[in-house]
């Protein structure tokens, strides 16, 4: 009984136990199960009700007591070279494995039979997404509106970056605001407590419904592609992350185990972003300083996809195959060439893989953009891997970039992950 009660003590026990009852309700009653959505959409919107403040509070007392503002530009410069190497080495992985265990093949697939009207809404979104509105996207309209749903992260750090920069050249005038968000920091991060306890109703609604609505039976005929792109993310976490990792000096596998709550939370609401908060607590708690966790986790968000990367390559190739369309080895580096672009260029946006996705093949004229209808229905399956795998390389980077800025307290990440 003791050791129950000692087990139960643990979020994610709770939080594996709603998974699995999630499961077993959108298995048997279906029905009942769609209707328990309301559940996983309202704890996705407490948390991102929440994470705005409490990225603008940390960045902004990371920037305000760096000191140094040049240490800030060089934090930045840091995170934008490893999240472009590292994301590519995603997308290289996922075009690898999708021509050796070669997903697609057998379909024969007419294109003449595909459902065009079936992937129409997230073809219009694509074509939306341009460079340039992007890049433009950043600046929000007001000073409130980063803060509000029309905003984004990248977003908040602009404005949080612009408010630390400017308080601290201001020294001590700019004190009493410095405590202000000290405190208000402090607060935000006991709601973020508060809202995890729900964590268990979120997941196991998000779940009842992912099933209910899709039902297990629809994995069977594609079972190829999703068995292929969780191997793809598994070996992606445990070769390329886990090299990382241990030149960097410390263990995937231990690193896996000590966020194993929050990854449970991002598997069974297939958001990352329900778990940011709490990740960024356990980064700090790692030893990871306040600066390279405020500026590494949410740039890392939209530049640092490494999930999505692989499932680009992957789900590209896998349609092309489908269809029987040969693509030359020019072709396929063309398809990893423009997915390094368009994955910068749906974040922030619901269904963002599928619609970077589209947004991919749409300048890739030898594919058709209503080869994805192919793959509509077990998109949702495949999300949970790569919200998991974007979870998990955002983790590492923090951890990696703190190091490489000296900023890393060694005896605190080994003292941590020892202890889980």
């Amino acid at each position: 009984m003791l050791l129950v009660n000692m087990k139960t003590k643990h979020l994610y026990v709770w939080v594996l136990a709603a998974i699995f009852a999630g499961v077993l309700i959108g298995h048997f009653f279906p029905d009942f199960g769609v209707k328990l959505k309301p559940l996983g959409d309202s704890f996705i919107a407490l948390i991102r009700m929440i994470i705005s403040p409490v990225i603008f509070c940390t960045v902004v007392l990371g920037i305000a007591n760096a000191g140094d503002l040049k240490k800030v530009g060089r934090v930045g410069m840091k995170s934008i070279l490893y999240f472009e190497v590292v994301s590519t080495f995603a997308l290289i992985v996922g075009l690898m494995v999708a021509n050796v265990l070669k997903p697609g093949k057998g379909f024969n697939v007419n294109p003449s039979s595909l459902d065009s009207s079936l992937v129409s809404e997230y073809a219009k979104k694509a074509q939306d997404q341009s460079v340039i509105e992007f890049i433009l996207h950043i600046i929000p309209k007001t000073f409130l509106d980063a803060f509000t749903s029309s905003g984004d992260l990248l977003q908040v750090l602009l404005i949080a970056i612009l408010f630390g920069f400017a308080m601290n050249r201001l020294g001590e005038k700019g004190k009493p605001v410095h405590h202000f968000i000290e405190s208000a920091s402090h607060i935000f991060f006991s709601i973020v407590n508060l809202i995890m306890k729900f964590a268990p109703i979120g997941a196991g609604g998000a779940m009842a419904f992912t099933i209910g609505k899709y039902g297990l039976e629809s994995l069977k005929p594609l079972f190829a592609l999703m068995s292929s792109f969780y191997l793809t993310c598994g070996i992606f976490i445990f070769g390329v992350l886990g090299l990382i990792t241990w030149v960097t000096g410390f263990n995937i596998f231990k690193f896996i185990a000590y966020i194993k709550e929050e990854l449970l939370t991002v598997l069974g609401t297939s958001s990352s972003e329900s778990a940011l908060v709490p990740l960024m607590e356990k980064l700090e708690k790692l030893g990871c300083s306040k600066t390279v966790v405020g500026l590494v986790i949410p740039s890392g968000y939209s530049f640092n996809l490494d999930g999505t990367n692989i499932y680009l390559t992957m789900a590209a190739l896998f349609v092309a195959q489908a269809l029987n369309i040969d693509l030359t080895l020019g072709q396929q580096l063309s398809i990893l060439g423009v997915a390094m672009l368009t994955s910068k260029g749906a974040s922030g946006v619901t269904g963002a893989g599928f619609i970077t996705l589209a947004s991919t093949l749409s300048v890739v004229p030898d594919i058709p953009i209503a080869g994805l209808a192919l793959i509509v229905g077990v998109d949702r399956f495949m999300s949970e891997a790569r919200s998991m795998t974007n979870f998990i390389g955002n983790g590492v980077a923090t951890i990696v970039i703190s190091k490489w800025e000296n900023e890393l307290d060694f005896q605190k990440l080994k003292t941590e992950l020892n202890e889980n």
